[in-house]
């Protein structure tokens, strides 16, 4: 997908939304990114966002994820993180799909795919004005990964969402020095309340950092192509996100 999408208003007038794929240079070769510009197509005094897909690809819904933030007027950034097994590859979420995208999430190398971040987040970083900010927003695998790009000092802020794995990785809690957000659906039976109790305990310390569990949400709650979409808690969470995004983007 590439060009203009057009989303139609209730006037009849149409609001436009700039999206393309790009190409992101690594040491390892180059992978395909999906980038959405604000209604305006302007990159000018905009900060920016790297968008970290679920186990699914750059499926339909992350694609539309992207274009939601850039209508909130950041420019965003959305890497194919299974580009080295699976490239450009949207998977669905039941039956053969299912089965295929925990073969990928199974065969990346995390090490590798933050590597890959850093890689966007520089790419990014040269479409913006210096001194922009970046954050870094991630779904379950994509939630990992964006808590490890801020543990790592990669982005200017993070965003999990019910991020899976995190709780492997709490020793790096220590490091994490940028605002924070954490989401988590008190019914996941995949990221339990004992795990968020682990996440909590280990990153209460760190600075401007936040944890949020939404009491009817479970696992992918923000996606509505998913039959575990919860509309109020996804509208909720998006709504803190921005928030969240606003403040630590003004310090």
């Amino acid at each position: 997908m590439s060009g203009r999408r057009h989303f139609p208003l209730f006037d009849g007038a149409t609001s436009v939304s700039n999206s393309q794929w790009i190409r992101v240079e690594t040491v390892d070769g180059a992978f395909d990114a999906y980038l959405a510009l604000p209604p305006n197509g302007k990159t000018a005094s905009a900060q920016g966002v790297v968008l970290v897909q679920e186990i699914f690809g750059v499926n339909e819904h992350i694609r539309g994820v992207a274009d939601q933030y850039a209508m909130d007027g950041y420019v965003v950034l959305a890497p194919d993180i299974f580009w080295r097994s699976a490239p450009r590859i949207e998977l669905g979420y039941s039956g053969d799909d299912w089965g295929r995208a925990m073969e990928l999430r199974k065969a990346v190398d995390v090490e590798k795919a933050v590597k890959d971040i850093e890689a966007t987040v520089k790419a990014l970083r040269g479409k913006l004005d210096a001194g922009a900010k970046v954050a870094a927003i991630g779904y379950c695998f994509g939630g990992l990964l964006s808590y490890l790009s801020a543990a790592r000092g990669l982005v200017d802020a993070a965003v999990p969402y019910y991020g899976g794995g995190i709780h492997n990785y709490l020793s790096e809690a220590a490091h994490l020095n940028v605002p924070t957000q954490f989401h988590y659906g008190a019914l996941d039976s995949h990221i339990t309340p004992d795990i968020v109790a682990q996440v909590s305990e280990a990153v209460k310390s760190r600075p401007s950092t936040e944890v949020f569990v939404y009491p009817n949400a479970d696992h992918g709650f923000n996606c509505w192509s998913r039959e575990s979409y919860h509309q109020p808690s996804a509208a909720l969470a998006h709504g803190r996100a921005l928030e969240f995004l606003a403040k630590s983007f003004a310090k």
